[in-house]
Parts: C-alpha cells; structure tokens; sequence
C-alpha cells in the first residue's frame, strides 16, 4: 500500500504552514472555530479521557486579554508583548487535563496535539491561518488565573488565527532516511 501524492489528506498534510503574520481583516467567527474542533476532537485519546479545553478569545476581546496576559511580563516588555498579542484575528487558548500520573500525563498531551494536528489541518481547508504558540506565558500562574484554570489543567498553547492571503514559504523536511532505521534484533 503506498500513500500516494493524489490523497486529498497526503496533500493537506503537506501544504499545511504555520501562519504568523500577514493576516487580513477577515473575522474569525466562533461557530466557524467550534465546527472545526467538532471534528477535530475526533484525535486518538487514550481511555477516551478527551482531556482538553478551549477558551476562545475573539478579536473584540483581545485587547483586553492581551493587556492581561501582556501584564505577566517585565515592564519593559510588556507593549510589545501586548502588540505580538493582538496581532491574530483570534486566539484559541487550548487547556489539558494533566493527571497525576506519568504516563496518563504523557498520553493526555500525546491526544492534545493530535487533536491540534487535526484543527490545524481541517482549518487550513478552510484558508484558515493557524499557529501553535507555546511563549512563556503559558506557564505563568498570572496567566492561569486570568484563564481560571483549576489545579489540575496546564495550557497546551495559544492558537493564533487568522485568514491570509500570502502563503509562507515551505521548508523541507530532513529526509526520511535520515530519520528511520530497521530494527535488527
């Protein structure tokens, strides 16, 4: 069997990009973003625990989320971080259930990011601008606070979004062979 350059999926999985920047007015809407994560949290998930949550922070609300969240940091830093927040036309704020457990926590953020994977993916069909974010924000306890997480969820990443009209770049991968051995006992 061989996955072949015609597969709709092969093809979605490889134009795939993160957008950072250059996005355009276009409102993201919340129905649009809840249609993709209906489908997207269809991710492999170890004892169907689905460990995942979302805040959705439309563009309305991003000044305000921005100054809170932009308030975590130095003095000095804080405008710019307030300006790279507010950026996106959306941010998706995605929050895990971590358990106590080593392995249950491993497999928790094993099905987050599947399920990441797959929002990342379905809104790309959609010409859907997407990043996975991980700043140094999402481990501050200020910043949990103003998500009200309880005590036993960790933010996974802010999810930037807006629709674009420029493609980045792609940029190969290392090759396969360079990355894959035979186990041979």
């Amino acid at each position: 069997m061989s996955v072949s350059d015609k597969s709709a999926l092969a093809k979605v999985i490889r134009e795939r990009r993160a957008v950072k920047k250059g996005y355009t007015d276009q409102r993201v809407e919340e129905s649009d973003i809840r249609d993709l994560l209906d489908h997207a949290i269809w991710a492999p998930t170890h004892g169907m625990r689905q460990p995942w949550r979302f805040v959705f922070v439309h563009k309305d609300k991003l000044p305000t989320f921005a100054k809170k969240v932009a308030a975590t940091y130095k003095e000095d830093m804080q405008q710019n971080r307030e300006d790279y927040l507010n950026e996106p036309n959306a941010i998706l704020v995605v929050i895990m259930e971590e358990p106590e457990a080593k392995k249950q926590w491993e497999e928790n953020y094993g099905a987050t990011a599947s399920m990441i994977q797959n929002f990342w993916l379905l809104a790309w069909e959609q010409d859907l601008g997407v990043v996975w974010k991980t700043n140094p924000h999402i481990y501050d306890p200020q910043v949990e606070d103003v998500l009200q997480l309880a005590d036993n969820e960790k933010i996974v990443g802010f999810i930037h979004l807006g629709y674009f009209e420029k493609q980045p770049i792609k940029k190969d991968r290392i090759s396969l062979d360079d990355k894959f051995s035979t186990f041979e006992g």
